[in-house]
């Protein structure tokens, strides 16, 4: 950030050459990362499954998150339109052509990269953590796999063209692929994700997490730089070194925060580790304060 007139503005730049925006990295770096606050994915709002499906997407498809954007101006745009008591046809026939083109695109982004991490995952399935199933709980996404984006488009814009008075009525479009749920399944029980305990949930956004950093280095050549906070002191010894173990098999940089010091022991030896207090940030004084306390 660089102060102007008061304030802060970002300037981003690759190999020292200023770029547009921080999207721009895209074509460089992948993220995959994993917090607490994802904690309660499973249980919340269809809409964080769906920023987090988005961002699944956006690390093998560097587009996605501008089109998701984009569709959801061009939705605003149709909902205004919507709210004369006489919308001009012409302009509602511009804007929903404009929303099915962008809505069809990221239909299909997602339909496919959640097939991909299926058959990541199902190929994980002797593995030390649980297997998830996936699936779009969405009519688009469902008819991408197997019908043409052209196809697709003309019968959106057909539902929009229908469903003018009930959205006009609701103040809201009521169909398209801003409401797609991302379905998880906990296949060793057979159990919706939802129902499943909160330490079954955690091994599984931990197992779709590893599944798609695999996911996206074989997708775009690139290994990705994975970001854990908080997940080793939950996972108990076995598979606690079996995360080690598949993490270092990535040949990605991995960043893992933690309170306790002492559940990152085991890679001592082959970390850099760093104690973080307010304001400062050191290497531990001595190996033997990774077993006391914080």
């Amino acid at each position: 950030p660089a102060g102007a007139e008061g304030g802060h503005a970002r300037k981003c730049r690759i190999d020292r050459e200023p770029v547009g925006s921080a999207t721009a990295f895209a074509d460089h770096l992948r993220l995959v990362w994993l917090v607490p606050a994802m904690d309660g994915l499973f249980v919340g709002p269809a809409a964080e499954r769906r920023r987090f499906l988005d961002r699944l997407v956006l690390a093998v498809h560097p587009d996605h998150g501008s089109r998701v954007s984009a569709l959801d101006r061009a939705l605003r745009g149709r909902n205004r339109l919507l709210e004369s008591p006489t919308p001009d046809p012409h302009w509602l026939d511009a804007a929903e052509h404009e929303v099915a083109e962008l809505a069809v695109a990221v239909a299909v982004a997602r339909a496919e990269t959640v097939q991909r991490l299926a058959a990541a995952l199902a190929a994980r399935r002797d593995g030390p953590f649980p297997t998830a199933g996936l699936a779009l709980d969405g009519w688009m996404e469902a008819a991408a796999r197997d019908r043409p984006a052209l196809a697709l488009e003309d019968e959106y814009r057909a539902r929009l063209r229908d469903g003018r008075p009930r959205d006009a009525a609701a103040g809201r479009t009521l169909d398209g692929p801003h409401l797609t749920d991302l379905a998880v399944t906990f296949v060793p029980k057979g159990v919706a994700a939802r129902d499943a305990s909160t330490g079954e949930q955690k091994a599984l956004l931990i197992a779709l997490v590893l599944a798609h950093a695999e996911l996206v280095a074989t997708m775009t050549g690139i290994a990705p730089l994975v970001l854990l906070d908080e997940v080793v002191a939950h996972l108990d010894p076995g598979r606690r070194e079996a995360l080690f173990g598949a993490l270092g098999a990535l040949g990605a940089q991995v960043w893992m925060a933690g309170a306790d010091p002492a559940a990152f022991a085991a890679i001592a030896a082959d970390a850099d580790l760093f104690e973080v207090t307010p304001g400062q940030v050191r290497r531990p004084e001595a190996p033997a304060r990774l077993t006391g306390r914080p």
